[in-house]
């Protein structure tokens, strides 16, 4: 599952993903900077069950911070898009193709205005254009996709009594069948005789299909330095307020031991040395989120995971007494599952073995035996038991 982070060039994405992954993309004020797509590790965030069980955890494939557990997921800092990306301008197409691996996009915007429509330095530039360009973008790029095989394909389909979204899956392989079947119910176009579809028709066909298979979260950046009415315009558009700097800054200052942060939070805590510069910028920061109450960079990344994608966090383990594996570590594991995933998709994710030998499975909560087909809640912890090899 891959998060990408996009937008025009300087409004910080690389920043927005050095903050999430603490990782090493160059940053610098000016365009094009990424030229490489950078991939790295998020977490979200969710409660662990540690407290609510009693019980100090030993996470592995993440981490625990006084009870919020951390849970991975890959994200690609794409680089920077200006307007007529789809037709090869700036970095081009390249990079139309390297967002396509993701399952949901963050677009990152420059709230402040101080970045025109090239990524270069500006005065009052209206953020809402970066907003509808970059949207525009990636419709006509999936249009152009599309328009590109479609009149054989479509007279195939017809002619030969197929199955659209299984032919248009197979050759337009970033998306799924069930993410076309949902934009042939959600348009009403005839999907048996797509062959006299207007262009009008595809072209609503290809939008709602990006809509639904690469749907976007803005992330109004920059937000500590932008207007109150420019913010309130963008949160009624349902744009989540960032700066990207603020969190980078805490994420560094924890990592270096002079804070105590959770990613998310409305506060901070110095629990280091920290020179008197170190404690300006701290307090201006915290000034920040008493306003704001969080930098925005976790709450934009949980809700696209969560919220967008419905994903739901599960904690296996082996020992439904102790909520441990079979090395005592307790509530080792929180995978990320879909919602609707059922204790046997569970199985699969944790090992394919496990799935093919599944018996059933057990609610550690309860100690109560559950189907192969119980649908997953957030926060199960989740027991599978399967036949001896």
């Amino acid at each position: 599952m891959d998060v990408g982070i996009v937008g025009k060039p300087n409004v910080g994405k690389s920043t927005f993903f050095n903050a999430c992954t603490l990782g090493a993309a160059e940053i610098a004020n000016y365009p094009f900077t990424t030229i490489k797509s950078n991939i790295g590790v998020a977490f979200v965030t969710a409660p662990c069950p540690c407290r609510e069980v009693d019980t100090a955890c030993s996470p592995q494939n993440s981490r625990c911070i006084n009870g919020t557990r951390l849970i991975p997921t890959r994200i690609i800092d794409v680089a920077g898009l200006v307007p007529g990306a789809h037709t090869g301008r700036g970095l081009g197409n390249r990079f139309l193709d390297d967002i396509m691996r993701a399952e949901v996009l963050i677009h990152i915007i420059d709230a402040s205005g101080k970045t025109d429509e090239e990524g270069q330095p500006t005065d009052h530039y209206n953020p809402h254009d970066e907003v509808a360009f970059l949207e525009k973008e990636i419709d006509t790029w999936f249009f152009d996709k599309l328009s590109e095989k479609w009149k054989k394909l479509s007279r195939r389909v017809s002619s030969e009594h197929l199955d659209l979204h299984k032919i248009l899956a197979e050759k337009f392989s970033i998306v799924t069948e069930e993410e076309i079947l949902q934009t042939l119910h959600k348009t009403g176009f005839n999907q048996d005789k797509p062959d006299i579809w207007s262009k009008e028709q595809l072209e609503t066909f290809s939008t709602e299909l990006r809509r639904i298979s690469k749907p976007i979260v803005v992330a109004a950046n920059k937000a500590d330095i932008a207007s109150d009415e420019t913010l309130t315009s963008l949160k009624e558009l349902g744009a989540i307020p960032t700066s990207a700097e603020a969190e980078l800054a805490l994420r560094r200052a924890e990592e270096h031991g002079l804070i105590q942060y959770i990613p998310g939070d409305d506060h901070f805590r110095i629990t280091g040395t920290v020179s008197d510069d170190q404690k300006k910028a701290l307090e201006r920061i915290q000034h920040y989120l008493d306003t704001a109450g969080s930098t925005g960079v976790q709450k934009c990344l949980n809700h696209a995971i969560f919220n967008i994608l419905e994903k739901i966090v599960v904690y296996p383990v082996e020992n439904e007494h102790h909520y441990s594996d079979s090395f005592g570590n307790v509530l080792p594991d929180a995978y990320l599952m879909r919602r609707g995933d059922t204790a046997h998709d569970l199985a699969f994710k944790i090992h394919t073995d496990l799935g093919k030998t599944f018996i059933y499975a057990l609610n550690a909560r309860t100690k109560m035996r559950i189907k192969e087909d119980y649908q997953l809640e957030n926060g199960d912890i989740i027991k599978i038991v399967a036949a001896a090899k």
